[in-house]
């Protein structure tokens, strides 16, 4: 009898008992422990799980995360398809070159970027602003040529739809750009106020009155004498004009306030550029800044005053940059130079 083998059987058994019996008491203590029905009678069951119901979203742009915008662009597409489809019917569209520059502009002031980001509930980069800007300009196009074809309901559908991105404070945008008319006093005064650089003036331009000639008398037209010419007195009539024109400013003559000819020059210019030197006297109270700065000031403010008295000399004053303030400003110091520009001299040692 082998002994060896013996041995090794008996081992495997002792292996094999172990093993069910790890298995056994794994199964035991992993089983759902018995629980008497008695002890359940005060416990709630459970609640069942409702299915919750998913809604259709109102808009078919809503996972975009800018359901505002794209319906905002959909709604204004459409709107632009509309009323093109509704000119065309009525003969208006499409319109020659010649009859687009000719229709009457109206000016629109669309919201800032910032605000139509929070009218669109999205935020807007420059590409996506512009769109929207971009399509709004061919809603008022439309509404333009409503407007000119006399079709009221059309415009006023059109110009609820463009009220919504347009700014609360439209019209005192609008006024900014636009001049205040000068006024008259009841002497036929002008008064402007001109500026440039730090300085500012107050300007006040009279037109001089030529008085009449007086008429001859019987004797002076029988026999005419050309070799002598009366004086015409002042003195005798009080309310005559004096023809001769005069420049004051600050109280002074011209030559007396500014003695560089550059800045006399320059206070006369208007009257030269218009033909209509020695036809005002001009008043002026300036302050502020050099005399360059204040003959400029003055100029501006006589230029203004003589478009005033004028009309027809506006495009001409216009065009030499005359009526609008100059804005050019002297350049601040620069660190490290001698002036704004002005550098100092390097010596190479």
């Amino acid at each position: 009898m082998n002994v060896l083998g013996v041995g090794r059987s008996s081992f495997r058994t002792a292996v094999a008992a172990l093993r069910n019996t790890q298995t056994s008491r794994a199964l035991a203590t992993t089983a759902r422990p018995y629980v008497p029905p008695a002890s359940l009678e005060h416990v709630a069951p459970p609640r069942p799980r409702r299915s919750r119901i998913k809604t259709k979203p109102e808009s078919s742009a809503f996972f975009t995360g800018r359901a505002g915008y794209y319906d905002s662009i959909d709604s204004l597409e459409s709107a632009i398809h509309h009323s093109q489809r509704a000119l065309k019917n009525l003969h208006l569209l499409p319109l020659p070159a010649f009859a687009k520059e000719a229709l009457p502009p109206l000016q629109t002031v669309w919201k800032t970027k910032e605000d139509m980001s929070e009218l669109l509930s999205a935020k807007l980069t420059t590409s996506r602003y512009r769109r929207v800007t971009g399509l709004l300009g061919q809603l008022n196009d439309h509404r333009r040529v409503a407007d000119v074809g006399g079709y009221a309901e059309l415009s006023s559908g059109l110009s609820s739809v463009l009220e919504t991105f347009e700014r609360d404070n439209k019209d005192a945008v609008l006024a900014r750009g636009i001049r205040k008319p000068v006024k008259f006093d009841e002497y036929g005064r002008s008064y402007t106020v001109g500026k440039r650089k730090e300085s500012a003036a107050r300007v006040w331009i009279i037109p001089v009155k030529q008085r009449a000639a007086p008429a001859p008398t019987e004797t002076q037209a029988a026999s005419p004498d050309f070799g002598t010419v009366d004086p015409i007195s002042i003195d005798s009539d009080p309310t005559a004009a004096v023809s001769m024109t005069e420049v004051l400013v600050n109280g002074m003559p011209l030559a007396k306030c500014f003695p560089l000819p550059a800045d006399r020059e320059r206070i006369i210019r208007p009257f030269r550029l218009t033909g209509l030197l020695g036809a005002y006297n001009v008043f002026a109270i300036v302050r502020g800044g050099g005399t360059t700065g204040q003959s400029g000031a003055v100029a501006h403010g006589i230029a203004k005053g003589l478009a005033a008295h004028v009309p027809d000399i506006e495009l001409i004053l216009k065009r030499s940059k005359l009526i609008r303030r100059d804005p050019r400003m002297v350049e601040r110091k620069k660190t490290g130079l001698a002036k704004a520009r002005k550098r100092y001299a390097w010596v190479k040692r």
